[in-house]
């Protein structure tokens, strides 16, 4: 294994390192690793907990079910491995709680995210957290998606997969991201369709601009499609990211009426 050369540190604080350790063995992710580009850390809060069962959650104050994540060994854990109090542990290195409470997680978010060279990510268990940690330790706390999970063992995964990606030589080329659904390249839109050998498959062909060798027509046919998808699968990303006069004209030729969907194109105007 290559020593750590940039890219991302990623310092993990979770109750079960083993459920992220098959995850780190396999794949790209495996490579980067060994290449140096990223490093992950995996850190075991219940380490730093101070009696000698290794407490580390508690019932609630107030009653109710369930148990909660108490604050000592995860505000030890942190400062231990970022250095200093908290607060100033974090001043340089965004610390994320992974929560269904946090701001959701975008490619937009993960853009802003790898623009850090340290990230400490928070992992859940049980109830939940107790509110100091969130007040008093956390810069950032992120979800997945509006469902629950076990703990935030996946939610870290998820990150650490989504980050890594952008870092250049991770996927072997710099500029092999830059076309995926949500990303810059694509301006926040999705991918259009693939098609890969061979040409006819149970009498479905490809689009036979494909084998045209007209790279901008090529081009442009992908641009269009991506247009179509997103308006069919997600028009609200057209609201976020409006189409030009051009697309507009284009996808309200292909039956989309951008007014009802409550579209605008760039600069303002109804489509």
């Amino acid at each position: 294994m290559a020593e750590f050369s940039g890219g991302c540190r990623f310092e993990v604080f979770t109750l079960f390192p083993p459920l992220l350790n098959s995850f780190l063995r396999e794949s790209i992710l495996k490579k980067a690793i060994d290449r140096g580009l990223v490093a992950v850390n995996l850190h075991n809060i219940r380490d730093y907990a101070s009696d000698r069962h290794r407490t580390c959650d508690a019932t609630p104050y107030g009653g109710g079910g369930g148990m909660v994540l108490k604050p000592e060994p995860v505000y030890a854990a942190v400062e231990h491995v970022l250095g200093g109090a908290a607060g100033a542990a974090a001043e340089d290195v965004p610390v994320v709680l992974l929560s269904p409470q946090g701001r959701l997680l975008t490619q937009e978010v993960v853009e802003d995210l790898s623009s850090h060279r340290r990230l400490a990510l928070i992992c859940g268990r049980y109830e939940g957290f107790d509110e100091r940690i969130r007040t008093g330790l956390v810069t950032d706390e992120i979800s997945i998606g509006d469902y629950v999970l076990n703990g935030g063992e996946v939610a870290a995964m998820v990150v650490i997969e989504a980050v890594s990606r952008l870092i250049p030589g991770v996927l072997g080329f710099d500029d092999s991201n830059r076309n995926d659904s949500h990303s810059i390249g694509m301006s926040g839109r999705l991918e259009g369709p693939h098609y890969t050998r061979p040409a006819v498959f149970r009498g479905q062909s490809i689009p036979p601009v494909l084998t045209s060798g007209n790279h901008a027509e090529v081009d442009r046919w992908r641009h269009e499609q991506s247009l179509l998808r997103t308006a069919a699968r997600r028009p609200d990303l057209l609201r976020k990211h409006p189409p030009d006069e051009r697309d507009a004209v284009f996808l309200t030729g292909h039956g989309y009426d951008l007014h009802g969907l409550d579209i605008k194109t760039k600069g303002g105007s109804d489509g």
